[in-house]
């Protein structure tokens, strides 16, 4: 990935227990996407790169073992937590035997499914640890901004925005780039709310002593205010 958000990718064919998951995770500032069998999933894999896949293993198609393999077949080393019902250490020997890095065995506490996936990206992407310039820190997993120290109340499309230019601090970023970062497949935000979202975040920030500079024609740049 070419840059650290928690986007995930949910495998599941029970719809209510997709829905209550995707609730969850988005609940903790995730980006979630949810599909319910094993071909859109081998499809959604092939096209874009997530931060971390959550498979259900029995699956209609190709089942959760097999969406794997062809995963780790292309080369990519996306981290993957597999869902079973399935009591069976075998079942939980072979996926991981095929490429999964973790699996939890249903029920589960939600707790414990947000903590794993959070490790999972940790171990996974370097880029995943507390941004800093000037005097603005966001911490990823918490999702906690501070400017000097003082806490800073975002909204969580505000931290999307704010933490992607944080994650491109110094490169001009377009708007339609901030938008393919920060959403889920499908939703929709037009380019004049992203022109909002940044307005409302340089109030927010204005003593960190940063700049987010509006480059005419192409987007924005965040960069130490000195530089300017």
């Amino acid at each position: 990935m070419s840059n650290f958000h928690m986007h995930v990718l949910l495998v599941e064919d029970d719809l209510v227990l997709a829905d209550g998951i995707a609730r969850i995770l988005r609940g903790h500032g995730m980006v979630v996407d949810v599909v319910h069998n094993g071909d859109d999933a081998d499809r959604a894999l092939a096209l874009r790169e997530v931060s971390v896949a959550v498979l259900d293993i029995g699956l209609a198609g190709i089942d959760g073992f097999e969406v794997v393999r062809r995963l780790r077949a292309r080369g990519s080393m996306m981290p993957v937590l597999l869902l079973t019902a399935r009591d069976d250490v075998q079942d939980r020997v072979r996926g991981l035997e095929i490429g999964a890095d973790d699996y939890l065995v249903k029920p589960f506490a939600a707790p414990e499914l947000v903590a794993r996936l959070k490790a999972l990206v940790r171990r996974s992407n370097p880029r995943a640890v507390d941004l800093q310039l000037g005097g603005l820190q966001l911490d990823p997993f918490t999702r906690r901004a501070t400017v000097d120290g003082q806490s800073v109340e975002l909204s969580a499309r505000e931290w999307a925005v704010l933490e992607y230019l944080m994650q491109n601090a110094s490169r001009v970023v377009s708007k339609q780039q901030i938008i393919d970062a920060i959403l889920p497949w499908g939703e929709e935000v037009t380019l004049n709310a992203v022109e909002v979202y940044v307005s409302r975040i340089r109030s927010k920030i204005a003593s960190a002593g940063i700049s987010i500079k509006t480059i005419r024609g192409f987007g924005y740049m965040l960069e130490p205010a000195a530089a300017e």
